[in-house]
């Protein structure tokens, strides 16, 4: 189907990009400036910024208890922006409507961001916080309660390189892996999936933007070729915990997220891919008001619950 009405009109006031280099105070300057009032949130049981002091060194996180009796459990957030925007404020929303459709306890984390912090900075402080939690918490004291990693577009970038971390360590308390519209592989030669030139320009995010956006993250020392900066290129994903692959269908990267999704069925994961018609890069973070893009947070629900 076409582009859903309301992000094409959103699309279609876009102003053309600027000329020159991109700014990254710039943009998550403007980018914050979007945040609603605090007033004007989701309310929720309580909600408390906290500092996890794990191995990778102090991480700002915000902790989101749905209500008062919340059941047993967590799920760490990564917030997605290229690996250089996005933070706590700027998908507060997202973390806000996890934690009341899923009941789940909801750690957000506010991670180093590129260029300031090389690689792997961030992606340490994603995995730090997931052990913190799972020493830390009390919502994970029973070993069967869930312990769900989950991530937008960068950010699911993360879950995949932190579950696959984990796997390797030898660290297997995480339970589930939910990954909307992932970044996955950083190599972004046009030709490596259909996706890249069906949904090249005109859907918000568009192909020749990944390289530049990316160029924070690769500048600081990120190599395309490592499976942890581009996750596909993993060979052997047995073992990994059940995945929720959630992708746009006119989003550039709609086909590495479906990829993913099918490379760990083969390797006998239970995955479920989940593509969203007439989505585009981003519809959680800026569309989940639309009742048929909100539904991804009781999608995400059932698919906990019945794994």
């Amino acid at each position: 189907m076409s582009l859903h009405p309301e992000i094409a009109k959103f699309v279609a006031g876009l102003p053309a990009p600027a000329g020159g280099p991109l700014d990254p105070v710039a943009m998550r300057a403007g980018d914050e400036t979007h945040v609603a009032p605090l007033d004007e949130r989701l309310p929720l049981h309580a909600v408390e910024d906290v500092t996890a002091r794990t191995a990778s060194g102090e991480v700002p996180v915000r902790i989101y208890t749905p209500a008062e009796t919340a059941g047993r459990g967590a799920l760490v957030y990564f917030h997605g922006g290229a690996f250089f925007l996005g933070s706590l404020d700027t998908h507060d929303h997202v973390a806000r409507s996890l934690a009341k459709e899923t009941g789940l306890k909801v750690i957000s984390v506010g991670y180093r961001l590129a260029p300031e912090a090389v690689f792997p900075a961030g992606l340490d402080d994603c995995y730090a916080v997931v052990r913190w939690a799972a020493e830390e918490d009390e919502s994970l004291a029973r070993d069967d309660a869930p312990l769900v990693v989950a991530g937008d577009s960068s950010g699911g970038n993360f879950v995949a390189a932190v579950v696959a971390r984990a796997h390797d360590d030898g660290f297997h308390r995480i339970t589930h892996q939910v990954l909307y519209y992932p970044s996955l592989d950083l190599d972004f030669d046009v030709d490596r999936y259909a996706s890249l030139r069906e949904n090249a320009v005109g859907y918000g995010l568009e192909t020749a933007g990944l390289k530049p956006f990316n160029a924070f993250y690769l500048d600081s020392g990120a190599d395309p070729a490592d499976p942890l900066v581009s996750p596909l290129k993993r060979t052997d994903l047995t073992g990994l915990p059940p995945a929720l692959v959630v992708t746009g269908e006119h989003d550039p990267l709609r086909d590495e997220g479906e990829l993913y999704g099918r490379r760990l069925r083969e390797a006998g994961v239970d995955a479920t891919v989940s593509r969203y018609e007439g989505a585009g890069h981003g519809f959680v973070q800026h569309f989940s008001w639309i009742p048929e893009y909100h539904r991804v947070f009781a999608e995400t629900r059932a698919f906990l619950d019945r794994n």
